[in-house]
């Protein structure tokens, strides 16, 4: 398998690898290698979990097949929101008792990132804010209760409830019927955010391995974790491949599906357009199952996205598929030219809770985060080194949950996926 492999770099039609502040060499794995914990992929799950534990004084290598944040870390919207897919149903199973140790987690990553980027000087074109939008009278309700709930938890950073005629104003737009703005929410350049965390990990002793895909893990009381060239023992694995991970299919095979996701990136936009679609700068979402997102990048691109394919086909146009979203929305851009157009896979659930838990006492494994990633990794970073260490209670609230599955090939898998995401497209319709 690993003599086929090609070595690949970030996709060049996309305005993250074009913008990227530096460009990744770290050595492909060559060798033994011997640490406390070795992690399986660079993208942030795989970095946010290696960066905590290397703050925790334990020994780490990180091995990655491709490039740091080559996968979905370094392609997605951007958007650093608030919360975990599935949160719902784990409260649900272990009752009301949990209900304010989830409430303070769906805030942990957003926290986690703010301090890294000021902590390490990261330049990732951090900004505040993001508005949640309604387009049909449910989601109003929707938005109204969650400010509710904002309200119970004495919530200490700012927000707004909007109505149609502010979210007008504020985004320009007939669109949306509503929004609530979080500013402890925001957005950011993944890629850079990625990058900048392994280079971190890397100044407080993480040995890091680009090019150097895992072609087998030995289990045992010190795991050997296996590449065409190398071998790292530890004590512990991570295996945080999400979407692109085929390690352990014994275990983990049918139970994460990767789902299409795919963005374009106008050119900048003038200062009047600007101040007429988004004047507060501020990551924007709607509530559809089958969501379009947006924001402006840090020279004033629109990048519009969304549309996920569960067919593992790409679109014969991102452009095609994807302008049309956005000039229904804006039609006042008819004509704005598109300089990038870009996808990859994120990892999707079935039941939309991330898969958490272990292997064999000493392999861990974190994946399946719904399109809710940039967050929601760096929590279950947290929650993995935390388990390492010897603290279960977080890690074993989702590594309780039951997962399904769906027996035979991932083609099979994908098409029935397919089908739901049909189901949540004439829902959104209704």
């Amino acid at each position: 398998m690993n003599a086929r492999h090609q070595k690949q770099e970030h996709p060049q039609s996309s305005y993250y690898a074009a913008t990227v502040n530096d460009i990744t060499r770290y050595p492909e794995l060559e060798g033994s290698v011997s640490v406390d914990i070795c992690v399986v992929g660079a993208g942030f799950t795989g970095v946010a979990t290696a960066l905590t534990l290397a703050e925790r004084g334990y020994s780490v290598a990180l091995v990655e097949a491709n490039r740091v944040g080559w996968g979905a870390s370094g392609r997605n919207g951007g958007q650093l929101i608030n919360g975990i897919s599935g949160l719902a149903k784990v409260q649900k199973q272990h009752g009301p008792g949990v209900a304010d140790m989830l409430w303070n987690l769906r805030w942990r990553g957003n926290d986690i990132v703010y301090d890294r980027v000021t902590k390490y000087g990261i330049e990732c074109d951090l900004k505040r804010g993001y508005v949640e939008t309604a387009v049909k009278g449910g989601h109003v309700r929707d938005l109204e209760d969650e400010a509710a709930e904002f309200a119970r938890h004495k919530h200490p950073h700012p927000y707004e409830l909007w109505d149609r005629d502010q979210t007008r104003k504020m985004l320009g737009t007939d669109a949306f019927l509503g929004g609530l703005v979080s500013y402890h929410d925001g957005h950011l350049h993944p890629l850079n955010l990625c990058i900048g965390e392994a280079r971190a990990a890397h100044g407080l002793g993480v040995q890091i391995f680009e090019q150097s895909p895992v072609t087998g893990i030995e289990h045992g009381d010190r795991p050997g974790v296996r590449t065409a060239k190398g071998q790292v023992d530890a004590a512990s694995v991570v295996l945080a491949g999400n979407a692109y991970h085929r390690l352990e299919p014994k275990h983990l095979s049918n139970l994460t599906f990767p789902a299409g996701s795919y963005i374009i990136g106008t050119e900048p936009l003038s200062a009047e357009t600007v101040a007429e679609i988004n004047p507060a700068d501020l990551a924007v979402s709607d509530m559809n199952n089958i969501l379009d997102y947006y924001r402006l990048s840090a020279d004033k691109r629109l990048l519009f996205g969304g549309r996920c394919n569960y067919s593992g086909r790409e679109p014969a146009s991102i452009k095609g598929s994807i302008l049309p979203r956005l000039l229904k929305t804006y039609p006042q851009l008819e004509g704005v030219r598109v300089d990038y157009e870009w996808g990859g896979m994120i990892g999707i659930v079935l039941n939309r809770i991330p898969a958490l838990g272990r292997i064999n006492r000493n392999v861990y494994y974190c994946q399946g985060y719904s399109g809710h990633g940039v967050n929601a990794t760096h929590i279950m970073g947290e929650l993995v080194a935390d388990a390492i260490g010897g603290t279960m209670e977080k890690f074993d609230l989702f590594a309780s949950m039951k997962h399904f599955r769906i027996p035979g090939s991932q083609w099979i898998g994908n098409q029935i996926i397919a089908l739901g995401m049909l189901y949540f497209r004439l829902k959104d319709r209704l």
